[in-house]
């Protein structure tokens, strides 16, 4: 199970880099003035969702796994609220890969500032998701 574990935190980790760096791309891509610059950041956008989409994968199989097979450990109403707040994240992870095709073809209609809220997201789900699983509250 630590191995599991292990892998687990790995995957988690990596997967919110990318959910924290895309959307920062966003909000760079929102405020891109030449062609060139665009271009290059519809380039790191895709590269960027092509390559963190399956650790995200990784990251909630080994979660489901650890859950699954260990039910007797983790009970509690904390781990339907952590798995809410991933199945959340699923959905966010998959609305950036929207974004990522609007931004391909140049239909973007949100401004830089949206996109700095929007960069947010993740950063509060990581907080409350970090103090469900270590303090447990219910």
């Amino acid at each position: 199970m630590l191995w599991l574990k292990a892998f687990h935190i790995f995957f988690v980790v990596s997967w919110f880099a990318g959910l924290f760096y895309l959307p920062r791309i966003f909000v760079n891509h929102a405020m891109a003035e030449e062609q060139a610059v665009r271009e290059r950041l519809k380039l790191m956008e895709r590269k960027l969702y092509k390559f963190v989409t399956p650790i995200g994968l990784l990251a909630v199989a080994t979660g489901l796994w650890l859950w699954l097979g260990h039910r007797d450990i983790f009970n509690g109403g904390w781990i339907h609220a952590k798995v809410a707040l991933v199945a959340g994240l699923v959905a966010y992870h998959l609305y950036c890969g929207h974004l990522v095709k609007v931004f391909a073809a140049d239909r973007n209609t949100k401004s830089h500032v949206w996109f700095r809220f929007f960069n947010e997201v993740p950063v509060f789900a990581l907080l409350a998701i970090v103090i469900l699983v270590v303090v447990k509250p219910f």
